[in-house]
């Protein structure tokens, strides 16, 4: 089984990050069980977009960037698409970088105390820089296995610990309901979930992994197994975290906090574990998806060990760190990139959507009907939410 799992997991590692852990603890606490039925939704919708692109690349043997390159005719148009592509995705990772270094510290911090806090930033920046020089696809495969089975025992022994009621589960996930008050947790459980940079790595790692049409079968099972087990993961944290009384949560090691009085230590280690996955993961994934992109997009055709790719990986990787050690927090950098992406995702997924439907690019491998009905849908649930994050971000909401 581990020797057939291929890219579907660094995808998995990388949209459970401490975005995703907040988001979902936030849901939780706010609202119970009843936003797991957007959780399932948006899992569905990355599932749908993550399986074109794992597709597209490995037909075409081309990262998605190259893809748009090739099929965008019209000049001023590839230019824009490609400008956008590249500032969302490599400004936006360099300022969501703190982000994923702070989440592997949260972790740390449970785990180990916060007497030398001021240097975990620095231990997981060194540990990341080590498993992206080395420079191995199947060295990161094996790396990203271990980190995400762990992370999701982890989250998954918190959520059982609970012992929550399964008949509220069942109904909070498959009776769609929205509170009052919900909408922006549902944005945020989306937005976190469905992210524009996976499509990009994924498009780019499948021709690593896999070089021929008979591995389809294969990328689409490894998509599906970890699409779902991360979705899996998701929703064992908004169950784990709909026990605890709201107003004991300020952030998200707090989560540990709050399980510690009924079922003591246990939680918190869990915890701690779980966030230290989450976010060394995405703190390589991150600089790696970017490096991907911007190898795409100046057309480099480097590989992993490349001076150049290396270089883009390095400058994200040292961007998260300097920011994260120095207290510093790139808002403006971050409002940007939410907006960037607010417009990527929905013009990303109708890229996607046209081109895995060219006859002359995917031969007979091009989408079925049932497959264009949810890219339908999927793209219309884009467009809103794109809409909506560029308006929460520019404050009209």
């Amino acid at each position: 089984m581990f020797k057939k799992m291929g890219p579907g997991v660094l995808v998995a590692a990388a949209f459970i990050g401490p975005g995703t852990v907040t988001a979902c603890t936030l849901a939780g606490v706010g609202f119970g069980f009843a936003l797991l039925w957007a959780l399932l939704l948006s899992i569905i919708a990355t599932g749908v977009l993550q399986e074109m692109s794992a597709r597209l690349g490995i037909i075409t043997q081309n990262g998605l960037a190259d893809a748009i390159k090739a099929e965008l005719n019209i000049p001023w148009v590839r230019t824009l698409l490609i400008g956008i592509v590249l500032a969302a995705i490599v400004l936006g990772n360099a300022a969501y970088e703190a982000g994923n270094i702070g989440g592997a510290t949260l972790g740390m911090n449970a785990l180990f105390g916060t007497e030398h806090s001021v240097y975990y930033p620095i231990i997981i920046g060194t540990l990341a820089f080590v498993l992206l020089f080395v420079g191995s696809y199947k060295v990161l495969e094996k790396v990203f296995i271990a980190l995400v089975l762990i992370m999701s025992l982890s989250f998954l022994l918190t959520a059982m610990v609970t012992k929550p009621d399964l008949v509220a589960i069942l109904k909070g996930t498959f009776v769609p309901k929205i509170p009052e008050g919900s909408i922006l947790n549902m944005m945020a459980l989306v937005g976190t979930t469905v992210v524009p940079y996976n499509l990009f790595l994924h498009a780019s790692l499948v021709s690593e992994k896999w070089k021929h049409e008979s591995d389809l079968p294969y990328a689409r099972k490894d998509t599906i197994m970890a699409i779902a087990l991360g979705g899996l993961v998701s929703m064992a944290i908004v169950i784990a975290a709909a026990s605890i009384p709201s107003g004991e949560i300020t952030n998200v090691m707090d989560l540990a906090k709050g399980l510690e009085p009924l079922y003591g230590d246990s939680a918190h280690y869990f915890m701690g574990i779980g966030l230290f996955a989450a976010g060394i993961t995405s703190a390589i994934t991150a600089p790696l998806a970017a490096a991907y992109v911007a190898n795409s997009c100046f057309g480099w055709k480097a590989g992993l060990k490349d001076k150049r790719f290396r270089m883009v990986w390095m400058f994200i990787l040292g961007l998260g760190v300097f920011f994260l050690s120095f207290g510093i927090k790139p808002i403006e950098i971050i409002k940007f990139a939410q907006v960037a992406n607010g417009i990527l995702l929905p013009v990303i997924a109708i890229f996607l959507f046209w081109v895995v439907n060219k006859s002359t690019v995917m031969g007979k491998y091009t989408n079925s009907k049932m497959q264009n009905v949810l890219g339908f849908v999927i793209i219309v649930l884009a467009l809103v939410l794109g809409v909506k994050s560029i308006i929460k971000v520019l404050g009209f909401l």
